[in-house]
């Protein structure tokens, strides 16, 4: 038998060290070649780490958010064979194996030959007499509790101002004194009883802490969302949109589509709509540089789409937007949803967005303030839908209405910019014609 180190693989270009975030083993358990050992996370993207080996493993080199060079050890494998452990340590770049973290039984204490003596009966006279041993607790007794709907305890005004004071409800308590009258002491037995009255009426007191390590991609967003709002004067506007209109073209093109077409949401309109109004405020699309005092202005419109995964928030982009008609558009958004929900999406694809989509879609609320995708200026925000009562001049018609809360980085958008950018999305959207006119 020998034992067989593996190290934490090149897990892309340029990247010198990984996250750990998650561990698929435990010291003791036996895998098989290929099997997935951990789950390191760089600049969004996760990778799994196989095993090269059949194996027991010995041995784990880091915690669950430590961050691991590339090249340094992770796991230690007792393998069928020599392994790789001897050239391992010849070239002095790997530590010395630890001991398997295997429980130890303890050897066994000679056990004397001669039997021990049985313990000495009680002395009966002792047990017989009520002062030879302190006197037990009387259980409190639980009759007469809970008590109908809608009838009244019985207490004094003392015992109800404590009951008060201690948060206990009297409906639960058992009264001892004449006719069920709670006492005083009734108290103190059901706040010594609390917890298992409680479960008993299917309300149980709770003081458990869990606490949870924020790593990974967790870790990641916390880092973000901080860094965008301590470096970033935000601005938010929030317009009502009229989408009827748009409502009513969309299921008339979901419904004559071609078989090769993706089916239409809200979000390839308004990428379009906002493709339109950027050629107009062509500073909307950029990236601010606040350290070097420089404003990136890019002509490609690279709309990120802020997505909600299993593991939390991935922002993949769709690139060149300004290139994309309704239907690629529509196409592009699937694929990279698919693929951030799958945790298949590459770095490439979560990375240079130049402006940003946020929609909670129906959960989407009234109004949100949504923050920046950092070094970006803007983003957009997406509520929910809703069919609310509109006056026309002469009577209220129902219509389709939904807000877009939007934010703007107010160090270099005016809020006059910010205010026109809108309102150009709103017109296209309410006029849904406008977005196929060149």
């Amino acid at each position: 038998m020998g034992e067989h180190v593996i190290k934490l693989p090149d897990v892309g270009e340029g990247v010198a060290e990984a996250e750990l975030v998650e561990w698929h083993v435990k010291v003791g358990d036996l895998v098989r070649e290929d099997a997935v050992l951990a789950a390191v996370m760089t600049d969004k993207a996760t990778v799994e780490i196989p095993s090269p080996v059949d194996g027991e493993i010995l041995w784990l080199g880091a915690e669950i958010g430590d961050t691991v060079a590339i090249g340094s050890p992770i796991v230690r494998l007792k393998v069928a064979g020599e392994g790789n452990v001897t050239a391992e340590i010849g070239g002095g770049d790997a530590p010395k194996a630890e001991a398997p973290a295997k429980s130890v039984e303890p050897k066994a204490e000679p056990q004397p030959s001669t039997p021990k003596p049985a313990p000495k009966p009680a002395d009966p006279s002792a047990k017989a007499s009520p002062a030879a041993a302190p006197k037990a607790a009387r259980p409190p007794s639980i009759s007469g509790a809970p008590r109908a709907e809608g009838e009244k305890p019985l207490a004094s005004p003392a015992v109800r101002l404590r009951a008060k004071e201690a948060g206990v409800d009297l409906r639960q308590v058992p009264g001892s004194g004449p006719a069920g009258r709670i006492t005083h002491e009734d108290i103190d037995a059901f706040v010594a009883r609390g917890p298992q009255v409680a479960r008993a009426t299917g309300l149980a007191r709770k003081d458990g802490v869990e606490d949870i390590k924020v790593v990974g991609l967790r870790r990641k967003i916390a880092e973000k969302m901080a860094l965008a709002k301590s470096r970033i004067a935000h601005i938010t506007y929030v317009e009502e949109i009229d989408v009827t209109a748009l409502e009513e073209l969309r299921a008339t093109l979901n419904k004559e589509k071609r078989a090769d077409r993706p089916k239409l949401t809200l979000l390839p309109f308004l990428m379009r709509a906002m493709v339109k109004a950027i050629a107009e405020q062509p500073n909307l699309n950029a990236l601010f540089d606040d350290e070097a005092g420089v404003i990136h202005q890019h002509e490609g419109i690279h709309i990120g789409i802020a997505a909600q995964t299993p593991n939390g928030l991935v922002v993949p982009v769709v690139k060149h937007a300004e290139a994309r008609d309704l239907w690629d558009s529509a196409a592009e958004v699937n694929r990279l949803a698919d693929a951030a929900k799958a945790g298949t999406a590459s770095r490439e694809e979560l990375s240079g967005s130049t402006i940003t989509i946020t929609s909670l879609g129906a959960m989407g609320g009234v109004a949100t303030t949504p923050v920046i995708n950092y070094p970006e200026v803007a983003i957009v925000g997406v509520n929910k839908m809703m069919v609310r009562p509109v006056w026309d001049g002469t009577q209220f018609i129902p219509r389709k209405m939904m807000n877009l809360s939007s934010s703007f980085d107010h160090r270099v958008i005016d809020g006059w910019d910010a205010a026109v950018f809108v309102q150009r999305i709103k017109a296209l959207l309410e006029t849904p014609a406008l977005i196929f006119v060149d």
